[in-house]
């Protein structure tokens, strides 16, 4: 499997200081700044990108378990919401929801509640942030 990568600027202090991210894709090209960290300044910021990526790797699992499951969805829309907190002398990420709704024909709530429960315990960047508490509400439309 090829490695990923992406490379971050840091110039100045961590309060007045700017930053920079870019992918190895290009696909993201963009500033990242603490402002935009600790309040809503423009530009990302690490748990951002951390919501992104989970959102997009637990929807590519849950596909892939109901397919297995022989149903595959027609549309999976999965939002994460990373919560970033100040925890003693520092600061951590301190939680993550995944909000998932799904369209699955042929599928019962049930059926779907276990392909999600799984999806959310084994797609790799659950597993990379376990040491976070990860919950879930999962959704089958239709």
């Amino acid at each position: 499997m090829p490695v990923k990568t992406a490379e971050a600027v840091w110039n100045g202090t961590l309060a007045e200081g700017k930053g920079h991210l870019k992918t190895q894709s290009g696909a993201l090209d963009v500033d990242y700044g603490w402002k935009s960290r600790a309040e809503d300044a423009p530009g990302t910021n690490p748990e951002e990108l951390i919501a992104a990526a989970h959102a997009g790797c637990f929807s590519m699992a849950l596909s892939h378990i109901l397919g297995e499951m022989k149903h595959p969805p027609t549309q999976i829309n999965t939002k994460a919401e990373v919560t970033f907190a100040k925890q003693g002398d520092g600061f951590a990420i301190t939680g993550i929801v995944l909000k998932t709704s799904a369209t699955v024909p042929g599928i019962d709530a049930a059926g779907f509640k276990e392909a999600a429960e799984k999806a959310k315990a084994g797609c790799p960047v659950s597993k990379a942030l376990a040491s976070v508490n990860i919950t879930m509400e999962a959704k089958l439309l239709g």
